[in-house]
């Protein structure tokens, strides 16, 4: 607890631990205890699933374009609609419940998050023809001004931040969660990022969890191929995070009651632990 006095930990949550109403409360709960135990928690979340479920209720049908999902108008209205409405304010409420003084915000509120729209390269596989992939409302950020979340941590405030963003002419982008959270973490010199997930962490070939690695180790692991599929971007993330500042990142299973608490106030931890260099005398190691 005392590693952890006054310092900043963001938390992405997500994945299915939000759609599960006792894993839900549990999550509220330990956000609730390391806020009165001295910590300034910082909580950034997703909506993938229960966006798709409003699209799907509402009849809007995605288009995608080199197997991405292109964001228009009326998608971006609804993601918007989920992630800075109804989620926002379902997680706000969870903490509330629980003791904590939550507040709701997106990234568009102060400025917190400007973005940029994103444009993939898609090559055609019977042409062999590279186009320009627009994504329309997608982003990615481009700057930060975290003064509100500043603001906020340093009262007896909960942020909950939905990860909206505003672009260039003003207009609303859907930055993914993962993302958002790796900027708001740079800019706010976080002591930890922790991304909340549906898997345990990062295994080995034999499928054991590997309790923690060092940005060599991991870069070690994506080359050799033991880190494949879409682990990949998440750790390459998470490298860019720990080089910009971020003293470790570490991918949590969500679904694992407390999670946030074995993690912070355990040496075991829970899921991986990322760390730009290995602490001498850890009892992490697997």
């Amino acid at each position: 607890m005392q590693r952890y006095d006054d310092a900043t930990v963001v938390v992405k949550y997500g994945g299915h631990a939000m759609g599960n109403p006792e894993l839900a409360a549990t999550f509220a709960r330990d956000i609730v205890l390391i806020k009165q135990a001295g910590v300034n928690p910082i909580v950034v979340h997703g909506g993938g699933p229960q966006i798709g479920s409003l699209l799907e209720r509402l009849n809007i049908k995605s288009e995608f374009k080199g197997g991405l999902r292109v964001t228009d108008r009326e998608t971006v209205d609804v993601v918007e609609m989920v992630l800075a409405g109804s989620i926002n304010k379902e997680i706000v409420a969870a903490i509330n419940a629980q003791g904590g003084k939550a507040v709701g915000i997106s990234g568009k509120d102060a400025n917190l998050m400007r973005g940029k729209r994103i444009e993939r390269r898609f090559r055609d596989p019977d042409s062999n023809i590279e186009e320009i992939v627009d994504l329309g409302f997608v982003g990615e950020p481009s700057s930060v001004d975290p003064h509100i979340v500043d603001v906020i941590i340093h009262s007896d405030l909960i942020p909950v931040i939905a990860p909206i963003g505003v672009g260039p002419d003003g207009e609303t982008l859907n930055i993914n969660a993962d993302t958002f959270a790796a900027a708001l973490a740079t800019a706010m010199k976080a002591k930890r990022l922790l991304l909340l997930t549906d898997v345990e962490g990062v295994l080995d070939r034999n499928g054991n969890l590997i309790k923690s690695l060092t940005s060599a180790e991991a870069q070690e692991l994506i080359e050799d191929g033991t880190i494949s599929g879409g682990m990949i971007p998440k750790i390459e993330s998470c490298l860019d995070v720990i080089a910009e500042g971020v003293e470790a990142v570490v991918i949590i299973n969500g679904k694992v009651s407390h999670a946030v608490l074995l993690e912070l106030f355990t040496e075991h931890g829970a899921g991986t632990l990322i760390e730009r260099r290995a602490r001498k005398g850890s009892a992490r190691r697997s």
